[in-house]
């Protein structure tokens, strides 16, 4: 019989007809041995005899799927077992009790064998146009843990996410993408620990490639594989929320897991201190080719063997980063665009982190689309009436080409969003003037301190009928301007339930009923549902194609014209003292048009509609009104105090 022999690469556990091959890349490990454990977590280790710049690799016959194994290395304190950087799986879902020590490492969940071989039963990649893409963002367990239709051993699990009822919930929101909350394997942070709290958003990594055990039944890997299918089947594409900008190591002393062992360099180091540019405690350093190879290796993993259509990158500034400076060039930056399999793959970047120069809003690469967070700020504080917004409000409107040139649309296309997992849902955005944390036992401290939202006069849930309608009103205004505004829109899935986190604005320690979704229906809520969705409708029928109109080459072709209430031509003054404007699209010379009413103020406004053509315009969104009419408008339009509509024309229709 012929011995096989073990190799360098593939990094990790690779398994084969005879047995598996192991292989860590370990330059620091003068000692460093392979541990095989069985049911009772007793172990026996090997040697790694192969070795090759700096990887160290040992092939062991007959070894199985679901062999749970580590690697133990000696430091001042003995014996310590570190986890796989390039494990695909772990035994159970992540904990300790502080401090951490040595032994405490081998009581850890190990990591696991697997077999990525997946039936995927014909279904492909749905392969949807940016222009096409409404984003909404949902984390595994909140959103279907309460859902009372859903099987209890399927709630808050991957499984979830695809049982008949949320997909049903989906088709009938109109849901064409999901943005995954990170679901990469996540360990707590240890004063979450202390508390007996957990990272609920799970944006403190472990390893960048395992499925979080904790969203699983039995088997994460097949259980996320098997969601990512289901979804594909029914159009539905699965954007992961990725951190490749720090691990869950920390700075300073702390915990060691795997890379402060294995090779200090993998971090940004100021002398001998960690550098936090991402307030963690450490920072990836991607200008190293190991740490280079272990994140891009991790991208094409979840592309190839879990199918996912994209990736939003957590303070992506930092994957840019060249020490202490941020370069659009860096070596993260082409190696995603030049790589076979990420060439498809959607890229979305938080474009900031914070370091010097963290803030990096409009310099990513071309074909990366970024988080605008100047959208958010400013159609907050423009629809809660603050003065002298309108000017970049109307920027915001037109897809920030101050930042985004519509020369590189869509592959710059801007995405817009008005609540984000960090912050205010939309419900607490017009329900909370300060934001209510103390749940997260940090006195009230965290979370962000310019939320631009109002309560209408009262902090919080009301049963006065005048501050609800007001409330709902201002839910619509924020979506209508989101929905069609340029750019993809992002949606917290929870905003379409109405879901309260009772003013908390950075639930990130919240693995209860503050973050889980309420699916408890009532009347309102059921209106705002109902709406959304024939909005989303609207968006994809009737401003999508505005959005491909303006883009690229074509973008020049069009019209566009800002008027006053009176329908004539607004000029230069006009922007610092009206706040009631119209908005007058049309594509080509004699296609189709749009026109926005917008009336900030606490009066009605009465518009005159553009009659040159002699249209007859059709109501697709009246924010003043919660139930969504088509009907036919012209002359004149009358518009409620502080809302929007938003007007489509059809020639020969």
């Amino acid at each position: 019989m012929t011995k096989t022999l073990s190799r360098p690469y593939p990094l990790g556990a690779t398994l084969s007809n005879a047995g598996c091959n192991f292989s860590i890349y370990s330059p620091e490990c003068k000692s460093i041995s392979l541990a095989l454990f069985d049911d009772k977590d007793e172990f026996k280790t090997y040697k790694l005899e192969g070795e090759y710049a700096g990887i160290k690799h040992t092939f062991i016959e007959d070894i199985k799927a679901g062999q749970k194994y580590g690697y133990i290395v000696e430091n001042c304190d003995g014996s310590l077992l570190l986890s796989d950087p390039y494990a695909k799986a772990l035994s159970e879902p992540l904990h300790y009790s502080t401090p951490y020590t040595n032994d405490k490492s081998f009581s850890m969940a190990k990591c696991v064998v697997t077999d990525d071989s997946f039936d995927w039963q014909g279904t492909e990649h749905p392969r949807i146009d940016r222009e096409d893409t409404v984003l909404f963002e949902t984390h595994v367990k909140g959103l279907s843990k309460l859902h009372p239709e859903i099987p209890t051993k399927d709630q808050g699990r991957y499984l979830g996410l695809v049982s008949p009822e949320m997909l049903a919930f989906y088709k009938q929101q109109n849901i064409n993408s999901l943005q995954l909350l990170p679901v990469a394997a996540c360990m707590h942070e240890p004063h979450l620990l202390d508390m007996e709290k957990v990272n609920y958003w799970g944006y403190n990594p472990y390893l960048f490639m395992v499925p979080d055990p904790r969203y699983a039944d039995k088997d994460a890997v097949t259980e996320l594989k098997t969601a990512i299918r289901e979804l594909h089947r029914n159009g539905i594409e699965v954007i992961l929320d990725v951190v490749y900008n720090h691990t869950a190591e920390g700075g300073e002393g702390g915990t060691v897991f795997n890379l402060k062992a294995l090779d200090q360099r993998f971090y940004i180091k100021h002398g001998q201190h960690f550098a936090n540019f991402t307030g963690c405690g450490n920072t990836v350093d991607l200008t190293y080719q190991p740490a280079l190879n272990l994140v891009m290796d991790t991208l094409r993993y979840w592309v190839s063997e879990y199918k996912v259509d994209g990736f939003r990158f957590d303070l992506a500034a930092t994957l840019g980063r060249q020490g202490d400076d941020y370069n659009p060039e860096a070596a993260f930056f082409k190696a995603v665009a030049q790589d076979p399999v990420l060439r498809e793959t959607k890229l979305i970047a938080e474009p900031w982190d914070i370091g010097p120069n963290g803030y990096q809003v409009g310099n990513f690469p071309l074909g990366w689309n970024e988080c605008n967070d100047k959208l958010r700020d400013i159609t907050r504080s423009f629809w809660r009436g603050d003065q002298g917004y309108l000017k970049e409000f109307a920027t915001r409107l037109m897809g920030s080409r101050d930042i985004y040139s519509a020369a590189h649309w869509p592959y710059k296309l801007t995405v817009n969003y008005i609540t984000y997992h960090d912050g205010f849902t939309m419900q607490d955005l017009v329900s909370y003037k300060h934001k209510h944390n103390e749940d997260n036992g940090e006195h009230n401290r965290d979370g962000h301190g310019d939320n631009r939202s109002e309560n209408y006069g009262i902090e919080g849930e009301t049963e006065n009928l005048l501050v609800i309608a007001t409330r709902e009103k201002q839910k619509r205004n924020f979506m209508a301007s989101l929905l069609f505004a340029f750019g993809i829109p992002h949606i917290l899935t929870a905003d379409v339930l109405s879901h309260s986190q009772k003013g908390n604005n950075n639930a990130y320690c919240q693995d209860g009923e503050t973050s889980w979704l309420n699916w408890d229906i009532s009347e309102r809520k059921d209106y705002f549902k109902s709406w959304l969705s024939e909005m989303v409708a609207a968006r994809q029928e009737f401003m999508v194609p505005f959005i491909k109109a303006f883009s690229g080459d074509k973008r020049n072709s069009n019209r566009i014209s800002w008027s006053r209430v009176d329908g004539t031509i607004m000029d230069h003054d006009d922007w610092n003292r009206l706040s009631s404007v119209a908005l007058h699209l049309g594509i080509g010379k004699d296609g189709n048009e749009l026109i926005y009413l917008i009336n900030q103020t606490n009066a009605p406004a009465r518009f005159t509609l553009p009659s040159d053509r002699n249209q007859s315009w059709v109501t697709i969104c009246d924010t003043n009104l919660r139930n969504v009419k088509a009907c036919s408008a012209e002359g004149e339009m009358l518009l409620s105090p502080t809302s929007m509509a938003i007007l489509h024309y059809t020639p020969n229709a």
